[in-house]
């Protein structure tokens, strides 16, 4: 079993950043990729980014590129997202993930184990 924890979620005025951690505990070798998905109310969950957790090869949805970064500390056993230029649309419940296939990181269903989530809300 893997256990995610995620934390660093809040209010943020547009344009503003946050960073977010999901803390990995358990089975932790077992995992292969950590992601990060969100979904907002009424909308399906979508994926923002991913990381492969041997040479740290990094994966974003589009409309993350130039303002998110996914980063793995492998010693803490944490993954971060770092979000800037923040937008209202990005508002919505962040989740992590483990993945512990190969395999596409951006599909929700290959990923085995999930943290409770944290919300993000950007807004003035």
């Amino acid at each position: 079993q893997v256990q995610l924890v995620e934390s660093g979620g809040g209010l943020v005025q547009p344009g503003g950043s946050l960073r977010l951690s999901c803390a990995v505990s358990g089975r932790t070798f077992s995992s292969y990729a950590m992601g990060w998905f969100r979904q907002a109310p009424g909308k399906e969950r979508e994926f923002v980014a991913a990381i492969i957790w041997s040479g740290g090869r990094t994966y974003y949805a589009d409309s993350m590129k130039g303002r998110f970064t996914i980063s793995g500390d492998n010693a803490k056993n944490t993954v971060y997202l770092q979000m800037n230029s923040l937008k209202p649309e990005d508002t919505a419940v962040y989740y992590c993930a483990a993945k512990i296939t190969s395999g596409s990181v951006n599909d929700k269903y290959q990923y085995a184990y999930w943290g409770q989530g944290t919300q993000v809300t950007v807004s003035s």
